[in-house]
């Protein structure tokens, strides 16, 4: 397992994934629940079929897939279908991040959970934990941008998360990430050489 565990979180939008790879770059492993949640429910899988019992085979698409968009409208809608939805995805995401944190060997990695605040019990186990913060006018203008949402649904996906408030409350280290990725890149790599010294001192 990694000496150092830093789980990475942030709003919708606020720019996980660029950071992840930022980290990338420098030769972190980052492992992402996005990723995790597309990989327990692949055809075959016992949470792909427990899903179409709990929902119907409307929540698959045509090659038997899970149909992502429609799940989306689904459970932003209604808070007992993501209950429902969460509840059998989430102790599958754990479990993955968890093993590949287990089988991670450098001096530290990268987990990068969305829903961290809301699941914060669960990974108590991290070391340290990094917001990307963004205000929420960029996270809509970046939502109907690069989703191609209407500003309704973009509000909708930002309340269905933690506040920004809870989660900077939770924060170890914030990167405020409203500029370019070139600005990104030079504020992950200040904390890239904090946190290798932190994983030094912790072996």
């Amino acid at each position: 397992m990694s000496a150092f565990v830093v789980a990475l979180t942030g709003g919708v939008a606020s720019g996980k994934s660029a950071t992840e790879r930022c980290f990338e770059a420098l030769g972190v492993h980052a492992y992402d629940a996005d990723v995790a949640a597309r990989a327990v429910v692949e055809p075959g899988s016992e949470a792909l079929a427990e899903i179409a019992r709990a929902f119907g085979t409307d929540a698959l698409d045509s090659e038997g897939r899970l149909d992502r968009p429609a799940m989306r409208k689904r459970v932003f809608d209604n808070l007992l279908a993501r209950t429902t939805l969460e509840g059998i995805l989430h102790p599958r995401i754990r479990a993955w991040l968890h093993d590949a944190v287990n089988a991670d060997n450098g001096p530290y990695c990268i987990l990068s959970i969305p829903l961290l605040v809301e699941n914060r019990a669960n990974y108590e186990w991290v070391d340290r934990v990094l917001v990307v913060d963004v205000p929420e006018a960029i996270q809509i203008e970046r939502l109907t941008r690069r989703d191609g949402v209407d500003e309704e649904l973009a509000r909708k996906m930002i309340a269905a998360q933690a506040s920004r408030e809870r989660r900077l409350g939770i924060a170890d280290d914030v990167i405020v990430n409203e500029g370019s990725e070139a600005e990104l890149a030079v504020k992950v790599g200040e904390l890239h050489r904090r946190y290798l010294e932190l994983s030094a001192s912790a072996r």
